[in-house]
């Protein structure tokens, strides 16, 4: 039961509801409970009265002549009578009918109850049409003769009434004032309870667009903290993605601002007078490349930014690394034959046992795409010493992992530019090969997305030049049942 009803939830609404609407409706069960218990204390004096009045009653039953009497004074009778609010009634019965004073119409007792001398009981009955209260008892006059004489006093419950009305009102009037004061005083209990949370909306919307630094979670209440820590965590998760994001924004800028210069100055130099047929066919060379190099950059800032956004949103299902690591292979087999490069594949042929991983197969593609590329592109070949590079797929069913390896005959990477080089535009000086260098840091991505270690070592440790090898560790599948 809602006590108000709103379009949109509200802490301080359901809060409210959920205190007051079991007051509310407490409110009236009280108020029955407290008229039962008011007729019972009402009652309980009078009771003692008719008690009273029946135990005296029974004293003047006596014997006289051998016959069993009851003689009431006057004055007696009219203290009896004596109530300007209820009417008092009597009867004395012996055992064989015989009406000795009082009322002849009064309620018997019930017939099952068995008489026992000396004990005062009550009942309610109904006597010429009016609710009573009745007391009743057997008296033996004569000890020695059998026979009970039945003493019973009965009285309206006029004074019961008004008795149990006027304990209703003592306690229902200061309730009429203290609910309202009740209720009053919950709501301002609630506004003091949630002003903290206002304050922390106050202080959210003072801050400024570019403002990402965490919220004090010590000047909040303690039930809100793991809120406000978990808008911080939020809100350095943000920051990080931002700077990530303008850090990316700039280098890919001061990438692309290169070839579109050298685009801008070739195109320049074929315009100027008196150039020559050789000098435009020179520029018109230079202009190519560099458009070439342009696109490859904008290709590969396409694909770190699927690599970065895809994440888990896309689809993953068992793939054979084997088998896109030779259609790879095969893909680049023109490239690799224009630079001179021995391109080639070894290892577990696809289709076969603990190949599979889990994973998206258009980025797993991208990712050896990559590592086969940049060490074609890397590698240097001259047809006296051609260049060789080999990818390799590895299973290790021991461990249940899938071993991707890339490994080229090129001058290798030193051991203190292997952690820069996963960082984007990141290109070490002594190769003088141009690049991207964004290769190593979307197979990075990638490689994180699907749960996999890359390590870079060394192909020949101890010669020159010593070669790269690139590793790719990704968890196996285990083996269907």
């Amino acid at each position: 039961m809602k006590i108000f009803q709103r379009a949109q939830r509200s802490l301080f609404g359901e809060i409210l509801d959920w205190m007051l609407t079991p007051l509310l409706l407490l409110w009236p069960i009280s108020l029955a409970l407290t008229w039962l218990v008011a007729q019972s204390i009402a009652g309980k004096p009078f009771d003692r009265a008719l008690e009273y009045n029946v135990q005296a009653l029974a004293q003047l039953v006596t014997v006289q002549n051998h016959r069993v009497a009851f003689n009431l004074p006057q004055p007696a009778r009219e203290m009896l009578r004596a109530d300007d609010a209820d009417q008092v009634y009597f009867q004395v019965k012996t055992a064989r009918g015989e009406v000795l004073g009082g009322e002849k119409d009064f309620p018997p007792p019930p017939e099952a109850e068995q008489p026992s001398e000396g004990e005062v009981k009550l009942r309610d009955e109904e006597l010429r049409g009016l609710d009573v209260r009745v007391a009743y008892t057997w008296v033996r006059p004569d000890p020695q003769a059998p026979g009970w004489v039945l003493v019973q006093v009965a009285e309206t419950r006029e004074k019961r009434s008004v008795l149990a009305t006027e304990i209703i009102k003592g306690v229902m009037l200061p309730q009429f004032v203290i609910l309202p004061l009740a209720v009053l005083l919950v709501w301002l209990a609630l506004v003091r309870g949630i002003k903290p949370l206002s304050q922390l909306e106050e202080r959210i919307r003072a801050r400024r667009p570019d403002d990402l630094s965490p919220l004090d979670d010590k000047a909040v209440p303690l039930e809100v903290a793991p809120l406000v820590s978990s808008v911080n965590d939020l809100l350095t998760r943000l920051k990080e993605s931002i700077a990530t994001q303008k850090r990316f924004l700039a280098d890919a800028a001061h990438q692309l601002k290169t070839p579109l210069a050298g685009l801008r100055m070739q195109a320049d130099l074929a315009q100027r007078e008196g150039a020559s047929a050789e000098e435009l066919k020179q520029s018109l060379k230079q202009i190519g490349r560099s458009s070439m190099r342009a696109t490859h950059t904008v290709n590969q800032l396409l694909a770190l930014a699927r690599a970065e956004s895809s994440g888990r949103a896309l689809p993953r299902h068992p793939c054979d690394l084997a088998q896109l690591t030779r259609d790879v292979v095969q893909d680049l087999l023109p490239r690799a034959m224009d630079k001179r490069v021995d391109l080639g594949y070894e290892g577990a042929l696809p289709g076969s046992m603990g190949m599979a991983v889990q994973g998206n197969p258009t980025l797993l593609k991208e990712l050896i795409r990559n590592l086969v590329d940049n060490a074609i592109h890397y590698t240097p070949s001259s047809p006296d010493h051609p260049g060789v590079v080999t990818a390799r797929v590895l299973p290790d069913p021991i461990g249940r992992v899938v071993l991707l390896q890339v490994e080229d005959s090129g001058p290798g990477i030193p051991e203190a530019e292997r952690e820069l080089v996963f960082q984007p535009f990141y290109r070490s000086l002594d190769t003088g090969v141009d690049g991207s260098g964004l290769g190593l840091p979307i197979v990075q991505e990638i490689a994180h997305q699907h749960g996999a270690d890359i390590r870079i070592e060394d192909t020949r440790p101890g010669h020159q030049p010593p070669g790269a090898r690139v590793v790719v560790r990704f968890d196996g599948l285990p083996p269907a049942a």
